[in-house]
């Protein structure tokens, strides 16, 4: 008789937030699958127990996976953890859970902490209609088009990025949302320094130049306002291929992005560029 695979979600900052589910199956599974083996270990030795790990992350799941979930069906139990959260959110576990319900393997979930719930719960920005987003490409030309599709989305988004990363995606969303669209960003979620920072877009981009980001953040980013969805002129698109040609994408790329989200053909919209902008 088969397995099951059960994702157990880990504390995002506060050990404390470990429930008794969680620690329950752990107890009960029979192997660990671990984003960082190492990262688990020192949940495992603070919850005082002893399990196998078996390492399974982005780059090593396309072997690691099948190796699972061959032992899940020979009736091994496996809890799936990530380093913080739940598994499989904008995480490589999506993966894991596919190959088990292709398998007819039981999954399960425990509910527990997450930190693009936690962070939009704390943001000050609507919560009743929402949409995450996970992390935006590190190529600057996807990160552009990704946003671009987003210009006319009304729903509060989340985003995760690293500290690394955020100047540059502030000056993106920035460009494609406007300076004056609001955010809050969220760090050291449950920690002893927990911090949210409400402002514009702009504001941000000016205050994280002044203050060099640290730790992951979450973005909270407002949506449009139901107004802003009405049809664009000719006019209004290639003001938006001038932004996305300010911020480095070429004429060609940007015509076709925006030909893209705003239904115009791309022939005429390249035409009236050209007159416009040269």
């Amino acid at each position: 008789m088969a397995g099951i695979l059960c994702l157990v979600p880990t504390p995002i900052g506060n050990l404390g937030d470990i429930s008794i589910r969680c620690k329950k199956a752990l107890e009960d599974a029979d192997f660990i699958a671990a984003e960082d083996t190492r990262v688990t270990l020192k949940l495992l030795n603070h919850l005082e127990i002893k399990k196998p790990l078996i390492s399974y992350y982005e780059h090593n799941k396309q072997v690691s996976g099948p190796k699972i979930v061959e032992r899940i069906l020979a009736g091994e139990t496996c809890v799936l953890v990530s380093d913080a959260g739940s598994p499989a959110i904008s995480d490589p576990g999506e993966d894991l859970v596919r190959l088990c319900a292709e398998a007819g393997i039981t999954v399960t979930a425990i509910p527990g902490p997450c930190a693009a719930i936690t962070a939009l719960s704390i943001s000050g920005l609507p919560t009743g209609r929402f949409c995450f987003e996970g992390f935006l490409s590190v190529n600057k030309k996807s990160r552009q088009e990704h946003l671009s599709s987003l210009l006319h989305e009304t729903r509060t988004m989340i985003f995760y990025e690293a500290p690394h990363k955020l100047q540059s995606t502030l000056q993106d969303m920035a460009a494609a949302f406007g300076a004056d669209r609001r955010i809050s960003l969220c760090r050291e979620l449950t920690k002893l320094h927990e911090q949210v920072v409400r402002m514009t877009l702009g504001e941000a981009v000016s205050y994280y130049e002044a203050n060099p980001p640290r730790g992951e953040f979450v973005l909270i980013v407002e949506g449009a306002k139901e107004e802003e969805k009405k049809e664009l002129t000719i006019e209004d698109a290639v003001q938006l291929v001038a932004r996305q040609i300010e911020s480095g994408v070429s004429k060609k790329d940007a015509v076709k992005a925006v030909s893209k989200e705003t239904g115009l053909a791309k022939n005429t919209l390249y035409d009236a560029v050209l007159k416009q902008l040269g």
